[in-house]
C-alpha cells in the first residue's frame, strides 16, 4: 500500500483472484470481468478495505465467508442490484470505483496484499477513538441516570408507603433534578 498500482497489476490479481475463489454471485464475476477488460476504466479502480465509506464502492464476496454477497455504495444509496452497479460504471467510466473483496483469509492472500490501497475516505484513528469515546461516555452517563431513577423511584415509593412526607419530598427533588 502507498505506491500506484498498475492496471496490468490489477488485472493480474484479479485474473488470479476469479480462478481460485468462486463468488456468491455470478453476476459479480461477470462485472469483475468487464473490469478486468476494459484498461480505461481499470486505472480508476482501486482495492481498499471499508470501500462503503467512498463516493463509489463496491462490496463483493467469494463463497465460505458470512457477508453480504454484493452491495454498490454511491454516496448515501446502497443496493444490492449488480446491473445498476454495472450501467453506473459504464455510464461514469473515468470516475474512481473501490472495491472491497470478502474471501478466506483475504489478509494472508499476498496477490490482494499487493494491489491493495489505503483508502483515504475512512476517518483518521484518532478521529473514530474520540467519536467513540464520546458515544461510550453518552451511553454510560445515560444509563447511570436511568438506573439512579429507577432507585429514586422505589424510594418515593417506599416514601409514600410509609407516609414518609419529609424523605418524599427530598426524593423527590432529587428525581426532579436529574430530568433536567
Amino acid at each position: 500500500m502507498g505506491h500506484m498500482i498498475s492496471v496490468s497489476e490489477k488485472k493480474d490479481f484479479l485474473k488470479q483472484f476469479l480462478n481460485e475463489y468462486e463468488l456468491k454471485r455470478r453476476e459479480c464475476t461477470w462485472l469483475l470481468n468487464y473490469l478486468m477488460n476494459h484498461d480505461s476504466i481499470m486505472k480508476y479502480v482501486h482495492f481498499v478495505e471499508k470501500a462503503a465509506h467512498t463516493p463509489k464502492g463496491l462490496i463483493i464476496s467469494a463463497k465460505g465467508v458470512d457477508q453480504l454477497p454484493f452491495s454498490f455504495h454511491k454516496q448515501y444509496h446502497v443496493t444490492t442490484d449488480t446491473e445498476k452497479a454495472f450501467h453506473d460504471i459504464r455510464l461514469n467510466h473515468t470516475e474512481d470505483v473501490y472495491i472491497e473483496l470478502h474471501f478466506r483469509e483475504s489478509n494472508r492472500y499476498p496477490p490482494y496484499v499487493s494491489v491493495l490501497e489505503e483508502n483515504p475516505f475512512v476517518p483518521k484513528n484518532v478521529e473514530l477513538d474520540k467519536v467513540y469515546d464520546e458515544a461510550a461516555s453518552f451511553i454510560l452517563t445515560r444509563s447511570l441516570t436511568d438506573y439512579r431513577k429507577q432507585l429514586l423511584k422505589k424510594e418515593i415509593d417506599r416514601a409514600l408507603d410509609e407516609r414518609n412526607h419529609t424523605l418524599f419530598m427530598e426524593l423527590l427533588e432529587e428525581l426532579k433534578k436529574l430530568d433536567r
